[in-house]
């Protein structure tokens, strides 16, 4: 992830036209991933903008959240999540010799080549190119189906608390004075 990527808590308040204690206390609920860069919150541009204009549909935000406890389980256990993704792969190559699954199941092996932060970044990020991926995901598997179970059931208590949506006029207004 480069730098020119992230945002303070401050940048993505004013992106979403909010209090930075209302972008911290997203971050604090999960709403909002960040990384900690010199005891400070960083926030990917991409993940403030999908909160602004959701390009995502709610099957897309399901796979996002199941896939950021994926991510979890990841950081935990990289060598066994990176393994059992291999073998998903090899098996999806198998039920689907040819046909366009085959450009994302290539995109995934060069993502898994890539290493973890690619892995990571793939699992979490609300980027579009991570979002068409997701939807061929070799993770099937990694969670057991309590995890599952619960993941969805946050998500679903979440929706109760997502942003309004602006206008595209007023986020053009207000990605141009950032």
């Amino acid at each position: 992830m480069r730098n020119r990527e992230l945002l303070t808590t401050g940048e993505a308040a004013v992106l979403l036209r909010s209090s930075r204690a209302h972008v911290v206390d997203l971050c604090l609920r999960g709403l909002l991933p960040y990384v900690t860069m010199n005891q400070q919150r960083r926030i990917r541009r991409c993940d403030v903008e999908a909160l602004i204009q959701p390009g995502m549909t709610r099957e897309q935000l399901e796979t996002l959240w199941l896939h950021r406890a994926v991510a979890g389980r990841f950081v935990r256990d990289p060598r066994a999540v990176m393994a059992a993704a291999a073998i998903n792969l090899r098996r999806l190559r198998r039920m689907h010799p040819e046909g366009r699954s085959w450009d994302w199941l290539d995109r995934w092996d060069a993502v898994l080549d890539q290493g973890p932060e690619a892995v990571l970044d793939a699992l979490t990020s609300s980027a579009a190119y991570a979002v068409e991926l997701r939807g061929t995901s070799p993770f099937a598997g990694i969670l057991a189906e309590e995890e599952r179970e619960k993941v969805l059931a946050a998500f679903v208590e979440s929706r109760h608390d997502q942003a309004r949506p602006m206008r595209p006029e007023k986020f053009e207004r207000v990605l141009r004075s950032v």
